[in-house]
């Protein structure tokens, strides 16, 4: 008997144990469920009728305060923000902001500078904070990120003024060689001089007006609705013939060559500026009697193969810490070269968005008192015709005209005879070179 009720005692003991046991899981259990998750918006019932709804098609990012300042429902923005951490609301200007809206019942709005997070570079992310009182006991917050509106008006607030400045300088050179020639009207010498002097100011003023509706049209238009097969050695020829006059005028030797019959897919109105840009800043930053080189050829890449148009001059250089900006709009290495040069700081700028509208990139080497090598790299003609072709869901490709294939044939040829090697020495040995008179 003694051993029988040895036994019942161990079992009785075992039971209320696992009783409790039972108890204090289910109460966990349901301690993690009220617990507000990022996967998704927590909804609690005290919020009133409808806001979930509402608050899940907003673009700001929304926390929803109780009476303790718990947080009740908190979007996965607002937690990618680092607004809610562990439950809680964790920018304090926003929480007294809550605070005292609960109290008074007054909606409130505040730009903040938040720190960023995961970055130790002290970089701020701008948001705007509205405050409303939600019913009798909740709160509202919306967060709205102002980074990349802050950074796009900085970036038009800085063109403006780039724009103003360039403008002014040869405005008011007009205007005073103007009055130069007024009080000069009894010296045709002098009158003579001035006069020159004026067009050459108003050809400055002439290209950099150009060269802003360029730019302004390089961003706005999609290059690829109008684009066709170009052959390469075209738009050579074409900016080559674009700068003879100022390379004969220096004496300076330009040479085409690499692979031909090489075609790229684009407008050719704007790769023709763009590799004219190139060419253009060559001669004018090559002193005289120098060269410049133009080679073409075609790089096999995973993705399709690359066209890469590389121009070479043996000119000034730049240094290592110009080199990130000088694709920069008016931004000029030498800004007193430049004046020199007629130069507006905005070529560059242009070859920079008509390579990235056609998918492609331009690239720069250079080293000081050695020269400057520009690489614009375009998607060959077929593998950016066939992209653009799936990316547009066409399929109206059999009522292409014979020219068209034929063209693509010649692509198709001049990629397989092509060198496919990266490093420099795969180019071609160039013709002679043509010396211009």
């Amino acid at each position: 008997m003694d051993v029988n009720a040895a036994v019942a005692a161990v079992a009785a003991i075992a039971g209320v144990l696992t009783g409790v046991i039972a108890v204090l899981a289910f109460r966990f259990s349901e301690r993690e469920q009220r617990r507000p998750t990022r996967t998704s918006l927590h909804t609690d019932p005290v919020l009133p009728p409808g806001v979930d709804t509402v608050l899940s098609v907003l673009r700001s990012s929304a926390v929803v305060l109780d009476e303790a300042d718990g947080v009740v429902k908190a979007s996965s923005a607002a937690y990618a923000l680092g607004l809610v951490r562990g439950g809680k609301l964790a920018v304090e200007p926003m929480l007294q902001m809550a605070r005292d809206t609960r109290r008074d019942g007054e909606i409130r709005q505040v730009e903040l500078d938040l720190p960023r997070r995961g970055t130790g570079r002290g970089e701020a992310l701008a948001v705007s904070a509205r405050v409303a009182p939600l019913g009798s006991r909740l709160v509202l917050l919306l967060v709205e990120d102002l980074t990349e509106a802050r950074r796009i008006e900085a970036v038009r607030r800085d063109f403006v003024a780039n724009v103003s400045h360039e403008l002014k300088t040869p405005v008011g050179a007009l205007s005073l060689l103007s009055e130069a020639v007024m009080d000069a009207s009894d010296d045709p010498e002098a009158v003579e001089r001035f006069a020159g002097r004026m067009q050459i100011e108003a050809t400055r003023l002439t290209n950099l007006v150009q060269e802003l509706i360029d730019l302004s049209r390089v961003q706005n238009d999609d290059p690829l609705e109008d684009a066709e097969p170009i052959r390469v050695d075209e738009l050579v020829a074409e900016a080559i013939d674009r700068c003879r006059h100022a390379a004969g005028t220096k004496e300076i030797t330009m040479a085409a060559g690499g692979t031909a019959d090489l075609h790229v897919w684009g407008n050719r109105g704007q790769l023709a500026a763009a590799l004219g840009n190139l060419v253009e800043n060559a001669v004018n930053y090559s002193p005289a009697r120098t060269r410049v080189g133009i080679a073409a050829r075609t790089v096999a890449q995973p993705g399709g193969d690359l066209i890469e148009i590389a121009v070479t001059d043996q000119g000034i250089g730049i240094s290592e810490k110009d080199k990130e900006r000088v694709f920069e709009r008016f931004y000029r290495v030498d800004p007193a070269r430049s004046r020199a040069t007629g130069g507006t700081g905005l070529g560059l700028a242009i070859v920079k968005h008509v390579a990235a509208s056609h998918g492609g990139e331009v690239t720069v080497w250079s080293a000081e008192g050695q020269g400057s090598t520009f690489t614009l790299r375009l998607p060959e003609a077929r593998a950016a015709r066939d992209r653009a072709h799936q990316m547009s869901h066409r399929d109206d490709m059999s009522h292409q005209d014979g020219d068209t294939h034929g063209l693509d044939g010649e692509a198709r040829r001049a990629s397989h005879s092509s060198p496919h090697s990266s490093d420099s020495s795969a180019y071609e040995t160039l013709p002679s070179p043509e010396v211009l008179p």
